[in-house]
């Protein structure tokens, strides 16, 4: 009897204690600030005291193409700065999670700051290369993104250097693809914050993006088809927030807004689909080590409210965090240093394309935006869902496809 009694109460505790530890296991929302800090704290961290060019561990494509590696920098901060804009725009509280988001926005505005002074050592490569247009425009999408939060609160002097370094980017005469996004983005930043904007680069650029809707939620990257993510990484997210701005401007009618929302919607749903049951996705096309930048457009329909009837909070939340806790439970990708390594999952810098820099891989900040909602919104407080993949194979019912109508 004692024995049974002995090995009872040695079973109840060892429930009690996974109960306990289950208890205490992080919610999704704790990883997802968990891992956004753990990417951010080595770029802003040393760059608000101006040592990032000095600290940060710097890896590039062993195809490189042999331009300033400087470029590394603006890349890492800009693309960073993107995802993490939204996050940092919710007001502070006393919770753990707030405290490190109080930190993240005192640590990137003093980092704003040493971006575009001179006498910086972190004075970012503003005026060499055409680089430098990409991730100016991502700078620019991130004041967008939190306007009061990162633009506002800004000095005068670092304004004025801000709004001089965007038009000296006029000089580069972007390529005929997704980088027309880039000069339109800076120009709609420089519309909103009423800084002499030319209209002529927005509008001209959001017709020709229309000119390329090749139909079902795609965009061609120029006048012909490439099957890769740059409708996540730049063509609809983009294209989506300057139609925003010029609707706020009262330049054009909201019908074109609400059309391109319509069309991100159901490439929101591709991508959703995408996602496996095991949390994996397809891997195909250019920079494949943007990693989770692969699903901005339906990060962004969450973060906006704008999700298709037929995809609820709890699946997509349960979805994207499954593809993070695939990811990166590698370790593999942070190196000694903490800055993130050349590769998809891991290392793997044969994945690289000749432009690619382990600044470039940032973009996957993106994959965040909804933490731009509050703790108590619907997207984290609702019951983790089964997404599509998931429940077609595992016997469940699932909603049919179908194309758009517009």
């Amino acid at each position: 009897m004692k024995k049974i009694l002995f090995f009872l109460c040695l079973y109840l505790s060892t429930c009690s204690l996974a109960y306990a530890q289950d208890r205490k296991s992080p919610d999704d929302r704790m990883y997802w600030t968990d891992l956004l800090y753990k990417m951010s704290e080595p770029i802003l961290r040393p760059m608000s005291e101006g040592k990032l060019q000095k600290e940060m561990l710097v890896e590039v494509s062993p195809t490189w193409d042999g331009r300033d590696i400087r470029v590394t920098y603006m890349e890492a901060f800009g693309r960073l700065m993107t995802g993490l804009a939204p996050w940092l725009s919710l007001l502070d509280d006393q919770t753990a999670e707030g405290k490190k988001r109080k930190q993240l926005r005192e640590w990137a505005l003093k980092s704003y700051a040493h971006a575009v002074d001179p006498a910086s050592p972190d004075y970012l490569l503003w005026r060499k290369e055409g680089q430098p247009l990409v991730d100016a425009a991502f700078v620019a999408e991130s004041f967008l993104r939190a306007y009061d939060q990162l633009w506002l609160p800004l000095d005068q002097t670092t304004k004025k250097r801000y709004i001089e370094e965007f038009k000296l980017l006029r000089r580069v005469d972007p390529p005929y693809s997704n980088w027309l996004l880039f000069s339109s983005t800076i120009e709609c930043f420089l519309l909103k914050a009423e800084a002499g904007a030319d209209n002529y680069r927005i509008s001209s650029a959001l017709r020709k993006i229309e000119e390329w809707y090749v139909g079902d939620g795609w965009y061609s990257d120029g006048p012909h088809f490439a099957f890769d993510y740059y409708n996540s990484y730049v063509i609809q997210p983009m294209y989506v927030e300057c139609l925003e701005v010029m609707v706020d401007a009262k330049k054009i009618k909201k019908e074109r807004y609400d059309l391109a929302v319509k069309r991100m919607q159901k490439y929101g749903q591709i991508l959703e689909r995408f996602i496996s049951p095991e949390g994996t996705f397809p891997v195909f096309g250019r920079s494949i080590p943007y990693r989770l930048a692969s699903f901005q457009p339906l990060s962004m329909l969450a973060w906006q409210e704008q999700l298709p009837e037929e995809l609820s909070n709890g699946q997509v939340r349960a979805a994207l965090t499954a593809t993070m806790k695939r990811m990166f439970s590698n370790p593999g990708n942070f190196n000694k240093k903490n800055f993130l390594t050349i590769g998809f999952v891991g290392e793997q810098p044969g994945v690289s394309d000749w432009y690619t820099n382990n600044g470039s891989l940032y973009l996957t900040s993106v994959v965040f935006l909804p933490l731009g909602l509050p703790a108590d919104h619907p997207f984290w407080t609702a019951p983790a869902e089964d997404w599509t993949q998931k429940k077609a194979w595992s016997g469940q019912d699932f909603p049919k496809d179908h194309a758009i109508k517009e």
